[in-house]
This record gives structure tokens, sequence and C-alpha cells, in this order.
């Protein structure tokens, strides 16, 4: 097991690094919260174990970072700081455990190898296609044919909705649920306006048709069959 430990006593840390190689592992050693942040995101590690207290860049805000930058390897911190408030503060950071100073050595190896133990997270789908229409709900960007297409904000939701449920008929109420968060019929057309729009814009300019209105019942997104 591969395993990075950002903590900057280096009395505790050198006692802890030189405790995971006498059980197999290995173990890179950081100071500060800065380098720690840049070795998280560069290397594949197994397990990374945060000091919350940090010089630079403080715990918190390392692994924050590091969840934003898509770093999904499980991490446990190691604080002085014990309170419920400042545990719930570091799970809700990123975190995945909580060891409060001092601890035993035999612990912190115990909880590292049940993170380890854990299954790898599934990747987040973040893009979608369906034929040539491709959908990216990072960056909200849509495109049929390599061409990007300019969608307002109700289309794209719109297309969302009907790209996750490709090859599904898609009612009319729950477009009015999902996309207006109405949950009664409003009795306009504000549906059929918006597919409209959003028909002249993924499917009018090229020759293959993908939304289809399914006469009574809804609207169906699919490849051509």
């Amino acid at each position: 097991m591969r395993i990075l430990l950002v903590e900057d006593d280096l009395k505790n840390a050198e006692y802890a690094r030189k405790g995971f190689q006498e059980s197999g592992h290995m173990c890179d050693l950081l100071e500060n919260g800065h380098d720690g942040l840049f070795q998280a995101t560069r290397e594949n590690y197994d397990v990374i174990v945060v000091d919350r207290m940090l010089p630079g860049l403080d715990g918190l805000s390392l692994v924050k970072a590091a969840r934003a930058a898509g770093v999904k390897t499980p991490v446990i911190f190691l604080t002085s700081v014990g309170g419920v408030d400042d545990r719930v503060e570091g799970l809700e950071a990123g975190g995945d455990d909580y060891l409060v100073k001092p601890y035993s050595f035999s612990e912190l190896l115990a909880r590292v190898n049940a993170l380890a133990r854990r299954p790898p997270a599934q990747k987040q789908i973040t893009n979608m296609r369906v034929h040539d229409l491709e959908i990216d709900w990072i960056s909200r960007r849509v495109t049929r044919a390599g061409e990007e297409l300019d969608l307002q904000p109700k289309e794209f939701s719109l297309l969302e909705v009907l790209m996750r449920n490709a090859g599904r008929v898609v009612t009319r109420t729950m477009l009015l649920e999902q996309v207006w968060d109405f949950h009664f019929d409003p009795k306009t057309s504000v549906v059929e306006t918006h597919i409209s729009r959003l028909r002249a814009k993924i499917d009018k300019p090229f020759n293959v048709t993908l939304l289809h209105t399914v006469r009574s019942i809804g609207y169906s997104l699919h490849a051509p069959r």
C-alpha cells in the first residue's frame, strides 16, 4: 500500500512513517499543505493521512482542493481538535475518517487498512452522447456533429432530462416536475414551447432527427433505429 502522510510535527511524523514502513507499506512524508496538495494531485496513493493544522495550507483546505481537482483517494485527518463540530467539518471537507491526537499507531494503521479495503469510488459520469449529440454537465456544453449549440438554461435542463432518459419516453408531467418543479399541471404550453425551441437547435440544422414526439404521451430522444 502507498500512503501519503502530510504532517508538520516531525517527531510524530517520523514515528508514523517508520510504523507504516515496518508494516510493509510505502509512505511519502511532507511537512506543509501546499506540497501535500501538489503530491496528492500528482501521484496515486491508496490512503492520504493529513494533519489539520499545517503551515502554508491547512488540512481542510488541502482536502477540499484535492477533492475539487478530482482526487478520490480516501483521507484520514489527524488532529488535536476533536469536538463534534470539528469532526463534522473534516468529514464535510471530504475526509473519510478522523483520528484525534494523541493516538496509538496501531489504531491509525487499522483505520488506514480499513480505508484501503474500501471499493474504489465509481467514476462520476459527466457527459453523455446520443448519436452525434453530446452534453457535458460540468462545462454545460452541448455539441452536435462537433458543432457547439447555444442553449438557454431551461433548454439545457430539458435536454439533460431527455438525455438521461435516452431511448425512453419522458412524459409531459415528468418534464414539468424535473425542469420547472411544477407538481401540478399549470395548463400552459410551456413544455411544448421549449421543446419546439430545443428541437430547432438540436435537430432542424441536421439531417437526422433525434427528438421525437410520442403522441398523447410525451417525448423521446433516441438515435436512428
